[in-house]
Formats: structure tokens, C-alpha cells, sequence
């Protein structure tokens, strides 16, 4: 299960061969309901789709000493938001039946 990446055109193909409506329409409508969730946290407001999840803003502490990982050098963060997703009580119902893998 893990490991598996389902990506926009995914979502497009698999919702288009569930309703009866044209591939481009399918994806217009995917890209207009991304780009209002980017534009509601960017106005700094929480997107609440109920059963499924919530997704907000979260300020993000600067820090003076931190590196970068791929050089190595000194470079301090600035304060910053970051986008945060919780869980709604369905989705987490529906991933808690999900069988675990094995372990040896």
C-alpha cells in the first residue's frame, strides 16, 4: 500500500469514469476547488470539508542558527506559515480499517 502516488491526472481519469461528464470539465473543476483552498488560506481562512478534513494555517517559528542540509551553510528562517491538513472523523474511521502490513 505504501509507496503508491496517485497524482491529479489520477484523480481526473478516476472521477471521470465514475460520473458522466467530460474529461476537461472534470479537470477544470479539480483545478477551480485547488485554487479556492490556495486562495481561502492565502486570505487566511480554514477550509473545513466536513468528514473529511480540515485545512488551516499554522505560523511556523523562525530560527536564527539552522543550515541548510544540502550545503551545509549557516542561513537563518524567518517566521513563516505553512499549510496543515487535519483529518475529519470519517477519513480517519475509513484509514483505521486499512490492514497493517506484517511484520517479521
Amino acid at each position: 500500500m505504501a509507496g503508491n502516488k496517485v497524482t491529479k491526472f489520477d484523480l481526473v481519469e478516476s472521477v471521470h469514469a465514475k460520473v458522466n461528464c467530460e474529461k476537461k470539465v472534470v479537470q477544470a473543476v479539480l483545478e477551480s476547488l485547488l485554487d479556492e483552498i490556495k486562495n481561502s488560506l492565502k486570505d487566511g481562512s480554514t477550509i473545513e470539508l466536513r468528514g473529511f478534513g480540515t485545512f488551516e494555517l499554522r505560523l511556523r517559528k523562525g530560527r536564527e542558527k539552522a543550515r541548510n542540509p544540502k550545503t551545509g551553510a549557516p542561513v537563518s528562517v524567518e517566521p513563516h506559515y505553512v499549510a496543515a491538513f487535519r483529518s475529519g472523523q470519517e477519513l480517519k474511521n475509513a484509514l483505521w480499517e486499512l490492514e497493517t502490513p506484517k511484520t517479521k
